[in-house]
């Protein structure tokens, strides 16, 4: 432990309690608990769609713009 701890810098104590909590939640770690991860609906996909859209209409709105107003020194995406 005391080799670990020079190593990485952390307190030997922290090490133990560590290690300690590594061995009693090792048999939850591979069980199935608790409900799926929630899905994504079509809702929310479709909101995040039309958002993805709207940016994409305002940056090339705002690259058109920027080339329009500095020329050549603008730069284009």
């Amino acid at each position: 432990m005391a080799e670990l701890s020079k190593k990485y810098g952390v307190h030997p104590t922290q090490i133990g309690t560590w290690k300690r909590a590594a061995i009693e939640n090792m048999a939850t770690a591979f069980t199935r608990k608790g409900a799926a991860p929630e899905g994504v609906s079509a809702v929310d996909v479709d909101k995040l769609h039309s958002k993805i859209g709207q940016l994409v209409v305002e940056r090339d709105f705002l690259a058109d713009a920027s080339q329009q107003l500095l020329g050549m020194r603008g730069k284009k995406w």
